[in-house]
């Protein structure tokens, strides 16, 4: 592995060989619904409460990719995964469900990213094969999180961003076809001053740009 300022290349290639999605009511009706692997049309997905529900989406989406790929669970060397609660616990619990090593990632919304890129890192060293990067978020409980819980009955401003209620992964091998992971840039953590809440946005434009000292 080679690193040129705060990027990492890939000698060995590894790549994605298998990739699953669930998602919510409202991210159905939009561009990224018909991509998804399942969409719900119950966000709470026949549970009790919407962190249950994160974590159900979450659990299925991980078995979703590693039976895409063709595996079993014995197959998968270590999973990288996380969410928006605290202690990534939607993630946590859904580790639960597997006999496989899990390391827990939290990077709010570049989890996904930072999990892959992790993953990729321990495959091209050869340190494991096979290696799931998984995560998840739900509108109801990241709400209750970050902002008012829904039973407030708060008015929401019409600028206010919407968080993703769905999940993803994918599988990270050092063989099979898929796409080839090459490089990787790790991002560091900008404060400009953004304190409206509703605007997660500006707070994370400097996120869509590759900052060099």
């Amino acid at each position: 592995m080679m690193k040129k300022g705060n990027t990492v290349f890939f000698k060995n290639s590894p790549r994605i060989v298998s990739f699953a999605a669930i998602c919510g009511s409202k991210e159905k009706e939009g561009i990224i619904g018909e991509y998804a692997d399942v969409t719900l049309d119950d966000d709470m997905y026949s549970e009790s409460t919407f962190e249950k529900a994160e974590c159900k989406m979450l659990t299925n989406a991980i078995s979703l990719t590693i039976e895409k790929g063709g595996l079993e669970e014995k197959d998968i060397d270590v999973m990288l995964s996380g969410d928006l609660l605290n202690q990534i616990i939607s993630a946590s619990f859904a580790a639960r469900d597997y006999n496989f090593p899990f390391l827990g990632v939290y990077s709010a919304c570049s989890t996904m990213s930072e999990s892959i890129m992790l993953a990729a890192m321990m495959v091209n060293a050869g340190y494991v094969k096979r290696a799931v990067a998984a995560t998840g978020s739900h509108f109801a409980s990241a709400e209750r999180q970050y902002r008012y819980p829904l039973e407030l009955g708060c008015t929401r401003p019409p600028q206010a961003q919407w968080t993703v209620t769905g999940a993803g992964g994918c599988l990270v091998s050092s063989s099979g076809d898929g796409v080839k992971i090459t490089s990787a840039t790790m991002g560091r953590v900008c404060d400009y001053g953004v304190t409206d809440v509703n605007n997660m946005g500006a707070a994370m434009a400097p996120a869509g740009a590759i900052i060099t000292p």
